[in-house]
């Protein structure tokens, strides 16, 4: 007599959590153009017929993982007081040889060159950093005034740790942070970023 084996629970939310979180790692390692749809399968442990299941295309999973993605802080946090200096402390030490890679950036330099994918970071990018930035800013223009302190946060990270310029790469944090923090003030609007005496 052969016991019958109860069936195994199927649970959606498991398995479409396993496809985005294989989805983030293969398009940050490979970008939108070069990512599959089958090595995000494999990844996850699921047929590629799973992801058009719970995702519908390759685009509206990539658009989910950029959210999730751009989602969390990674640079910019939520504290307005000392708003420069804490950037600038923060993309330092985020930006230094040994640290943790930023993945977000990476995902972003890997799929910008794809049309199709370059719409979906515009608007993941504004609709998460660009609003985290611009609701801790007072006074005129702070939309500008947000992208313009991600153009410097994102042209500072790929500087200092993709391409590696030698002055960047070799900067104390500390000076580096104090630098910064002087080039972020007007972008703040904040009247004295200077490091506490």
């Amino acid at each position: 007599m052969s016991a019958v084996q109860p069936a195994r629970k199927r649970d959606g939310a498991a398995t479409r959590e396993a496809i985005l979180a294989a989805a983030v790692v293969e398009f940050t390692e490979h970008g939108y153009a070069r990512a599959g749809v089958r090595q995000i399968a494999e990844r996850a442990g699921v047929t590629a017929m799973m992801i058009n299941r719970y995702f519908g295309s390759k685009e509206l999973l990539f658009a989910r993982a950029v959210d999730r993605a751009f989602e969390p802080p990674t640079v910019i946090g939520d504290e307005s007081s000392g708003l420069s200096r804490s950037l600038a402390r923060t993309l330092a030490e985020r930006t230094a040889p040994g640290a943790e890679p930023l993945d977000p950036f990476l995902l972003m330099l890997r799929s910008a060159p794809d049309p199709e994918a370059v719409d979906i970071l515009r608007r993941s990018i504004e609709a998460h950093v660009g609003t985290r930035l611009e609701g801790l800013l007072e006074g005129p223009e702070t939309e500008i005034r947000a992208q313009l302190g991600l153009a410097l946060v994102a042209g500072t990270w790929l500087l200092r740790t993709v391409v590696g310029t030698s002055a960047l790469a070799a900067a104390d944090n500390d000076v580096l942070a104090d630098l910064l923090a002087d080039m972020l003030t007007p972008v703040t609007g904040e009247t004295d970023a200077a490091a506490p005496a």
